[in-house]
C-alpha cells in the first residue's frame, strides 16, 4: 500500500517582526504567510502574495518556525485558509506549544480551524469592493477568543461597519477591531468617530506601517 502524499503548503514568505495588529500586537511573532487569494481588495498590501510562493512541507515550515525561538506564530496570507493543508498546519504549531493567530478575509468557512487558534477575522466593508464575500452565518461562530476586524477608507465604511457590528451583536461575541485603511483615512479621523459615538470597539493602527512603512516581509 503506498503511504499517503505528505501535505505541503505554498508559501510567499516566513520572517519574524513585530506584530502590528489585534491582541498580540507588540509581541515578537514568526509571521508565516501563504501564497494565494480569492479575493482583490482595492487596499490590498500584500498583493505580491497572490502568485509564486514555493512548496513547503508542514514539518519544514515547522522547522523553520522553531528557528526563531519565539512563542507566537500568525499564519496569514493572501488567503491561508484558500489552502486545505493550512487547518493542519494551524493544529501542528499549537502542538509545539505556540500562542497561534489566523488572519483570514472573512469569505472561507472558520468552524474547522482547531480551537486553540485564535481567529482574526477582516470583515470587508464596501470600500473593499469584496463586501459581498462576507459569510455572515460565520459570525454565529466566534468567541470571546476571537477577533473581527474592519479595515475602514471613509465615512460611509465606518456607518456601515458600526451598523454590520450592532446587527449582529459582534461586540458582545469577541473584539471588534477598527482600522483605518493606510493612505484612505487619517488615523485621527477615524479616533474622533469612535469617540464621538461611544463605539463598543477597539481603535488600531497597523504597528508595523508606522515602524517600517509598506516594506514586504516587515
Amino acid at each position: 500500500m503506498n503511504a499517503a502524499p505528505e501535505a505541503r503548503l505554498k508559501i510567499t514568505e516566513i520572517f519574524l517582526s513585530v506584530q502590528g495588529e489585534a491582541a498580540t500586537v507588540g509581541f515578537p511573532t514568526v509571521f508565516v504567510r501563504l501564497t494565494g487569494c480569492p479575493l482583490r481588495c482595492v487596499y490590498c498590501d500584500t498583493a505580491y502574495a497572490f502568485h509564486g510562493g514555493e512548496w513547503w512541507t508542514l514539518e519544514a515550515v515547522l522547522a523553520k518556525v522553531a528557528a526563531y525561538g519565539v512563542r507566537h506564530v500568525c499564519v496569514t496570507g493572501g488567503e491561508p485558509l484558500a489552502q486545505r493543508a493550512c487547518l493542519p498546519l494551524l493544529a501542528r504549531l499549537c502542538d509545539a506549544g505556540h500562542e497561534v493567530s489566523l488572519e483570514t478575509s472573512g469569505a472561507l468557512p472558520i468552524e474547522g480551524v482547531d480551537a486553540r487558534v485564535q481567529r482574526v477575522v477582516d470583515i470587508k466593508t464596501p470600500g473593499s469592493g469584496e463586501a459581498r464575500r462576507n459569510r455572515q452565518a460565520d459570525y454565529t461562530l466566534l468567541t470571546a477568543r476571537d477577533l473581527v476586524k474592519f479595515v475602514i477608507t471613509n465615512r460611509d465604511d465606518y456607518e456601515w461597519s458600526r451598523a454590520c457590528v450592532d446587527e449582529h451583536g459582534l461586540a458582545a461575541r469577541c473584539t471588534v477591531l477598527f482600522s483605518p485603511s493606510h493612505g484612505q483615512l487619517p488615523a485621527r479621523e477615524l479616533a474622533e468617530w469612535i469617540l464621538a459615538d461611544r463605539a463598543p470597539v477597539r481603535f488600531q493602527i497597523q504597528l508595523h506601517k508606522v515602524l517600517w512603512g509598506d516594506a514586504p516581509g516587515r
